[in-house]
């Protein structure tokens, strides 16, 4: 995963930790220079320091805490950038990512005893952390809890454009809420694409959950309703809303969208994207969230993403967060999304 951007990282890393060592050995005192005044004897109460020692004092320390300029980084800030572009990444998260670089090293000081290649490592983890990391934050399994005390369903509608696996990963959530001890419904509100529905029937018997189904062309928000209202009558915590895949640029299919919105009162959401499309995503996540307002992302096909630009950019651009990872073709295959993994997976031996 992100083996591309992983090694473009390692590159600035490496660099970056041989300017910092520049820096600090350009620090390094040098004693033979300094000539300091014949020493006195101790006194309870001395006099005034020798104003020449004082200017060695200052002297010293001036060369022992060299500052990093932004020209000691330029070229370094640079390359990184070009390395994220080409990963993929988003151009404002680029530049917030060379940003927060900037803001941990211009002007800091450097101590002899520091490891500067720990340094490096720390300020490119903590600069990328901070865009993977929105200021809101959605629990999943919160929200089903708090919806269990209020006796209702907790209902959850997943968009996306076609062919990003959206359907399969609306199978892996339903898994993934029932080895939770939650009871899942499948609401089949694809009417549009051909065996839409039955593909979610395909997926709901191999993990052993029901689906409220209609007719295809049916009404896709009536199919919603009807979901819901069986949750209520039979007990259900979930339902978790399958819609027909959707380009942003298709307005009859986004209407729909918001119709599905308006009946079903959704407590979340989410949009379903895939890693490898890379920027595309981001630009799909923009459109559904202006469309109806996203809550957070589910990113597929992390485990085949190379380039990692998707997962870097959607959490800063849209604001909103990463809720979990498709790593692979099982049903199990779906990981809570939390920065670690990216990290791991980008600064990783």
């Amino acid at each position: 995963m992100f083996e591309k951007l992983k090694q473009k990282l390692k590159a600035v890393k490496q660099k970056l930790t041989g300017r910092i060592q520049k820096k600090k050995e350009e620090a390094e005192p040098a004693p033979s220079k300094v000539e300091l005044p014949p020493p006195t004897p101790a006194k309870a109460v001395g006099p005034p320091e020798h104003p020449r020692l004082t200017k060695v004092k200052r002297a010293i320390k001036k060369v022992t805490r060299r500052e990093l300029s932004e020209a000691d980084l330029d070229d370094i800030l640079w390359d990184l950038h070009v390395a994220l572009l080409e990963s993929d990444t988003a151009l404002p998260v680029a530049q917030k990512i060379i940003e927060n670089v900037k803001s941990e090293l211009v002007g800091r000081e450097i101590g002899l005893r520091e490891d500067t290649r720990e340094l490096a490592e720390k300020v490119l983890k903590s600069s990328i952390e901070r865009v993977l990391t929105p200021p809101c934050r959605v629990d999943l399994l919160e929200c089903i809890e708090r919806k269990k005390r209020e006796g209702e369903p907790a209902v959850i509608v997943f968009f996306g454009i076609n062919g990003v696996g959206k359907t399969t990963a609306i199978a892996k959530v339903a898994r993934y809420l029932a080895s939770k001890g939650y009871r899942p419904l499948l609401a089949a509100a694809d009417t549009f694409r051909a065996a839409g529905i039955e593909q979610l029937e395909m997926h709901a018997a191999k993990i052993g959950v029901p689906v409220v189904k209609q007719r295809r062309g049916a009404d896709a928000a009536a199919v919603a309703y009807d979901a819901i209202a069986h949750a209520r009558a039979r007990g259900f915590d979930v339902v978790l809303i399958d819609t027909a895949g959707r380009m942003q640029t298709d307005v009859d299919l986004m209407e729909e969208m918001k119709k599905i919105v308006r009946v079903a009162k959704p407590d979340l959401k989410i949009f379903v994207g895939d890693a490898l499309t890379g920027n595309d995503a981001v630009e799909q996540a923009l459109a559904f969230d202006r469309a109806v307002g996203i809550d957070g992302t589910i990113l597929c096909k992390m485990d085949a993403d190379a380039r990692g630009g998707a997962a870097l950019s959607i959490s800063q651009v849209t604001g909103k967060p990463i809720l979990m990872l498709g790593t692979g073709q099982g049903y199990e295959d779906l990981v809570e999304f939390r920065p670690e993994l990216i990290l791991s997976a980008l600064f990783g031996d």
